[in-house]
């Protein structure tokens, strides 16, 4: 940023973002809708500089000042939406979060019957950056399939593929051993995160996916956590593993602290006193025989 817009400050769809208004097309859509005020005057584009967010409200609710930015890690169940509000009044992911959690903005999406992990944030900057091809994190799923795939398919599948004037980048594809009576268990790793990408890939190799389940995303795991559980990530991983991100919102990162992998020698035994230095050793006493008389 140049001297002169550090002095003006920031556009205001970037600053509603990281105060967890929503994403930055999201705040520019609420801007376009003319929901966005200061002290009372609408906001007419996304451009505008702003230094704080005082004297802003959006929908006629005041925005707050950013908090310290957070992640968490979701197991969404099947039969949840992401998104705030469904018109058809389908339940949705953020109903279902424990009450003392801020507002948060999840991290891509999870359509109605895909479960696993579900990255949510309160800062719109950093869901944004996570999103982005550019990281090159992989997101992994598990797979349940059902019916026989076409090999010359599935390796164009492998290697990248334009379906429907889409293209979508290369995708790594590892099939279990084991098959589960008519379906065929495998594990996909993507790079982009496109809507329904690992779905439609796998329709294009001719087999229909009965069950999705995301189990990472890049550098985080679902591990053991239970369905409709909700773990925040620890502050030291989040920005140890988004340090990037943090750079560019000017976020100092402690330098980690180096410690020896050199193991300590443990000692055999007891130990053995060392010679003391410049000592002569003693000789041994020689006894004489006494004389007889």
């Amino acid at each position: 940023m140049s001297e002169d817009n550090e002095n003006k400050g920031e556009r205001i769809a970037k600053v509603l973002a990281r105060a967890g208004i929503g994403s930055r097309r999201a705040v520019e859509r609420m801007i376009e809708a003319r929901m966005v005020k200061i002290d009372g005057q609408v906001v007419e584009s996304p451009a505008t500089f702003i230094t704080s967010v005082e004297g802003i409200t959006v929908d006629g609710q005041k925005v707050q000042k950013a908090e310290d930015t957070r992640l968490w890690i979701y197991h969404k169940p099947t039969g949840r939406l992401t998104t705030y509000h469904d018109p058809e009044g389908r339940p949705t992911i953020f109903e279902a979060l424990p009450e003392n959690m801020p507002r948060v903005i999840s991290v891509g999406r999870l359509d109605l019957n895909t479960e696993g992990l579900l990255l949510l944030t309160n800062d719109g900057g950093l869901a944004r950056w996570l999103e982005l091809p550019s990281t090159g994190w992989v997101r992994t799923y598990r797979v349940r399939v059902n019916g026989r795939f076409h090999h010359k398919r599935l390796e164009e599948v492998s290697k990248g593929v334009t379906i429907d004037g889409v293209s979508y980048r290369s995708v790594d594809i590892k099939l279990d051993e084991r098959k589960e009576g008519v379906n065929q268990w495998m594990t996909v790793g993507i790079t982009e995160g496109k809507n329904r990408e690992v779905r439609k890939l796998l329709e294009y190799a001719g087999m229909t996916v009965n069950r999705l389940i995301r189990t990472s995303y890049g550098p985080f795991e679902l591990g053991k956590l239970q369905r409709g559980s909700v773990n925040e990530v620890a502050q030291s991983s989040l920005k140890i593993n988004c340090q990037e991100y943090f750079k560019e919102i000017g976020v100092k990162i402690p330098e980690p602290i180096v410690t020896s992998d050199k193991p300590k020698k443990k000692g055999k035994g007891w130990a053995k006193p060392k010679p003391k230095k410049n000592v002569k050793p003693k000789r041994k006493k020689q006894f004489r025989a006494k004389k007889e008389k």
